[in-house]
């Protein structure tokens, strides 16, 4: 096999590879005769089909899966014989086909960057500090409180946090216009869920009263017909319903795992939730600023394989999470939609695997242990979630991927400029759920 490689870019190779033109007869042949045994042909008895039938019929496809594989195996070869590493799969070109004569076929592909890994010690990194007061436990009872309240129907007039079922229709320049209607909708009065004004407008209307009002859409609105756009929204009230908070009973706290009715235990088991999801918050918000970090300080061609293969992911889980079906070809959204976070996705991956493989990180065994037994410590039965994580390879490893992130993240934070601020635990968690 005879291979020459020459660099198309900074990372584009182009791979000329030869094989010998017996190699090809001789598999072709073979899988000729392998499909003559069992095919079935009008006219023909099983496995009797005549080999000029077979090569008539079948020759050109078999002869493309075999040219295919042969790309496959032989480009595998010639990249472990050239010592290259390929960032995904190459494109082949086979070169015109002589019976007799050499297989040739050319590879055109993209390597993975050689990185210098910058010091971790221009990376700053501020570090939220936080406790949970016993206020913050109030308002988190208050909060569980009203996700468990019933609504009931009043005949009072509306007022702020009351729920109105209405139908509503919206008209420009005396036009309905898309998007601008709805029937037995539920609304929050002071949700923010609709345009400024139109809750505002709701308040004070009891059941079954009817209602025009004149609006403005932001100027920012998303849909550019009706940005900055003056309308009219016609609206009747069905239905007028208030909140009815549950006490705070064994009922209540039973649902919450405390099964004794006791109010010193449910406030224990409250603050141990909102401790954990502090202690998560400030995690989060630590390791996204020492992977912007990471990202900010190496600046290098990254393969445009491996970035499309994450634009393709990115489509998918875009697809997924607003439930489009198979009939959706993910290619119909635009690559501009996911280009920039693709490429910095695969930067930081790419930044991500050199740090372990410079410093020979591996996942720490007992690290990947406690992590399992913090995320089990949550369940009723903790040794049956422990057992379900080492008895499933794919969640294990998982675990392991996350644990050694952290490991990363550990790593510079040791070199880092590292500040601490002291903050509430509602700005601790909420900085995190707004990613700062």
């Amino acid at each position: 096999m005879q291979v020459s490689v020459e660099t198309t870019s900074g990372l584009g190779r182009r791979m000329t590879v030869g094989v010998p033109g017996e190699n090809l007869a001789t598999v072709i042949e073979t899988r000729l005769q392998e499909a003559q045994k069992t095919l079935r042909i009008d006219g023909f008895r099983p496995g009797k089909v005549p080999m000029r039938e077979v090569k008539r019929r079948y020759g050109d496809a078999v002869r493309n899966e075999v040219l295919g594989d042969l790309m496959r195996d032989s480009f595998l070869k010639a990249v472990k014989s050239e010592a290259i590493e390929p960032a995904g799969m190459p494109q082949f070109e086979p070169k015109a086909i002589e019976d007799g004569k050499d297989f040739e076929f050319v590879a055109t592909f993209d390597v993975y960057p050689s990185i210098a890994l910058a010091s971790f010690d221009g990376i700053a990194v501020e570090k939220l500090s936080a406790d949970v007061a016993d206020a913050d436990i109030d308002t988190m009872i208050e909060t569980l409180r009203k996700q468990r309240a019933a609504w009931s129907e009043v005949a009072d007039a509306s007022a702020d946090n009351d729920r109105v079922n209405i139908d509503y229709e919206g008209f420009k320049d005396g036009e309905a216009f898309a998007g601008g209607s709805a029937k037995g909708q539920d609304l929050v009065l002071g949700s923010g869920s609709m345009i400024p004004g139109f809750e505002d407008g709701l308040k004070g209307l009891k059941s079954g009263a009817e209602t025009t009002l004149k609006l403005t859409f932001p100027a920012d609105y998303q849909a550019e017909e009706l940005a900055g756009a003056a309308v009219e929204f016609k609206v009747t009230v069905n239905k007028v319903e208030r909140q009815e908070l549950p006490e705070i009973d064994g009922t209540f706290m039973e649902g919450f795992g405390v099964k004794d009715a006791d109010p010193v235990k449910f406030r224990e088991e409250v603050r141990k939730n909102m401790e954990r999801e502090l202690k998560n918050a400030v995690s989060a918000k630590v390791k996204e600023q020492v992977m912007d970090g990471l990202v900010k300080a190496h600046d290098f061609d990254v393969p445009k394989a491996l970035v499309n293969g994450e634009i393709q992911r990115m489509r998918q889980q875009m697809l997924q999470q607003f439930g489009g079906g198979q009939s959706f070809d993910p290619a119909m959204l635009p690559e501009e939609l996911f280009s920039e976070q693709a490429e910095r996705s695969v930067r930081l991956g790419l930044v991500v695997r050199e740090v372990l493989e410079k410093n020979e990180l591996k996942a720490d065994a007992d690290k990947v242990r406690a992590h399992i037994e913090e995320i089990a410590g949550q369940y009723e039965q903790p040794e049956e979630v422990i057992n379900y994580f080492y008895g499933n390879p794919q969640q294990l490893q998982q675990i392991e991927g996350a644990v050694l992130e952290q490991q990363v993240v550990d790593l510079v934070l040791a070199s880092a400029q590292v500040s601490e601020k002291s903050v509430s635990y509602e700005e601790a968690t909420r900085q995190n759920q707004q990613g700062g």
